[in-house]
């Protein structure tokens, strides 16, 4: 397999290839080209911040009955299929442009280039296009589909710290999520958070308690202290929206 790379760099929600994707069956060759074992992320949800650029790797298998200009690629459409979620792609060559080719890719999402739309966050399809050498293209449904969202984030202070044992520990932090639209974290209220705990000499957490947090994306509530260990907020996240765990606050009992 050829190292050379292509690169192809788009402006979010501007480019219309997929235009006719979504009427075209999974895997047709009928233009030309099919796809098979498509792979993106590993199947696990694409999670993007505000600022840092997220590489997400694809995979796939390309038959083609012409010569093709530009190597085959997958990407993401939604809404008709007008618009696409990417500032920019990278594929690696293959040896022939005909037959049969084994192709990895990565996808660049970075907000901090190009303005993201929060409506943005959701189910999005993907399809696999082609452009050959005599000018025409093949754009094929691929029937596989990609939860796009917003990152959160979760902070947590335990005290006081530190505590006499069977006295109360008063648990508090904040839900935020990333607004692509601003490119600022902005609160995330009513959001049902789970309160977890690990004790000193152990390697897991386990679910004290669930919270909801309030209309300012704040968090409390309180424990008794029975030992000394981590306690931490996790939330699990929705289809908009991805999980995140806040970092551990150590609390000895004495």
């Amino acid at each position: 397999m050829g190292k050379q790379v292509w690169r192809a760099v788009v402006a979010g929600g501007a480019a219309a290839v997929f235009t006719a994707a979504a009427a075209v069956p999974a895997g047709a060759a009928e233009g030309g080209a099919s796809f098979s074992r498509v792979q993106v992320n590993g199947g696990e949800p694409i999670v993007i911040g505000t600022s840092k650029e997220v590489a997400i790797p694809a995979s796939f298998r390309v038959k083609t009955t012409r010569a093709w200009k530009w190597a085959p690629l997958v990407d993401l459409y939604r809404n008709g299929a007008d618009d696409t979620l990417r500032n920019a792609i990278e594929t690696n060559d293959c040896p022939h442009r005909v037959g049969s080719c084994d192709i990895e890719e990565t996808l660049y999402f970075d907000p901090s280039l190009w303005m993201m739309r929060n409506s943005e966050a959701g189910v999005w399809k993907v399809a696999g296009q082609v452009y050959f050498k005599d000018g025409s293209k093949d754009v094929d449904a691929t029937g596989l589909t990609v939860h796009v969202k917003r990152n959160s984030r979760l902070t947590v202070n335990a005290a006081p710290e530190p505590v006499t044992k069977g006295k109360t520990i008063t648990v508090t932090g904040k839900v935020t999520r990333a607004n692509w639209e601003t490119r600022k974290y902005a609160v995330y209220g009513g959001r049902r958070v789970s309160l977890q705990f690990k004790p000193s000499g152990t390697g897991s957490y386990t679910t004290v308690k669930k919270v909801y947090a309030n209309g300012s994306g704040a968090l409390k509530t309180t424990v008794k202290a029975s030992k000394t260990g981590t306690w931490r907020w996790a939330y699990y996240g929705n289809t908009t929206t991805g999980a995140s765990m806040s970092p551990g606050d150590h609390v000895v009992v004495k």
